[in-house]
């Protein structure tokens, strides 16, 4: 390598290096503002100038959100709707998974076509049909309501499918010849060897679950049934909108999803180059 080929090399990791910088700054000020923001009283706040610090910090925000506020409740909502989701979402993938890849029935092409086919349909789309369905079940106001709704990931099947053809045909014959059960080949052959793909896309679709708005604002209403990302649009009162407040709420709620990824951020990013890897 000569000497101007590595100054040009070196030039273009310089350039590549503040890019990265550049738009690293960009995707964190929102985040920096919204926290700082939270320590500001609610004058500072609305001020027509920007101010990258308060001039009187203060916690009481966070006081009133901790204190005067359901946080609380609406914090244990969101774990056990997250967790009941995840749960039932990536054990019902998995079989699903395992059988339209290892099984043979009827109608098996046709199965695994509607769900590459339901992956292309937004679920927003069938937000009314599925408000209707559940008012009409009564469900409105109920963990069931809020929960079952929430289970349709078709990524999360198609994830596990192509994981499971992936598996050499010679550990599945092994069994067989052993006279296992299905179940037993599942559980003692398939499942050990995909802990890694289903630790990952239960953290993530815990957190799909954690950060959802749209439905549970639907299903809930009634302030002690609510999650976290719905219960902060009850902070303010009858004198109008405090901002303050609103984002002081939003980082109480975000908090535990950025520990979380700080915490298994290598399997968060294993599960979206998998989805990534699908969605291509």
């Amino acid at each position: 390598m000569t000497a101007a080929t590595a100054r040009r090399l070196n030039i273009i990791g310089l350039v590549i290096t503040v890019i990265t910088v550049l738009c690293a700054v960009v995707w964190a000020f929102p985040l920096y503002w919204a926290v700082v923001s939270s320590l500001k009283p609610e004058d500072e706040v609305v001020r027509p100038y920007i101010e990258l610090w308060p001039d009187t910090p203060t916690l009481s925000h966070y006081v009133f959100a901790l204190t005067k506020t359901e946080i609380g409740r609406w914090y244990i909502n969101s774990i056990v709707t997250a967790a009941a989701v995840t749960i039932l979402t990536v054990s019902s993938s998995l079989f699903c998974g395992y059988a339209i890849s290892q099984l043979k029935f009827p109608f098996r092409s046709m199965l695994w076509w509607l769900i590459l086919a339901s992956f292309m349909v937004p679920m927003q789309t069938l937000i009314i049909n599925h408000f209707e369905l559940v008012a009409d079940l009564g469900l409105i106001n109920t963990w069931s309501g809020i929960v079952l709704p929430q289970l349709i990931h078709p990524v999360i099947i198609i994830v596990y499918k192509q994981f499971f053809d992936g598996v050499p045909k010679d550990f599945r014959e092994a069994a067989v010849m052993d006279n296992a059960s299905e179940w037993r080949i599942l559980t003692r052959v398939y499942i050990p060897m995909n802990w890694g793909v289903t630790t990952a896309l239960s953290i993530v679709c815990f957190i799909w679950s954690w950060n959802s708005f749209l439905w549970p604002f639907l299903a809930v209403t009634k302030t002690n049934m609510m999650t976290i990302t719905v219960g902060i649009t009850q902070v303010n009162d009858a004198f109008g909108v405090y901002y303050a407040r609103q984002l002081t709420a939003a980082v109480l709620a975000g908090l535990p999803v950025a520990l979380a990824y700080l915490i298994f951020q290598r399997r968060v990013t294993e599960a979206i180059t998998l989805s990534a890897g699908i969605k291509g």
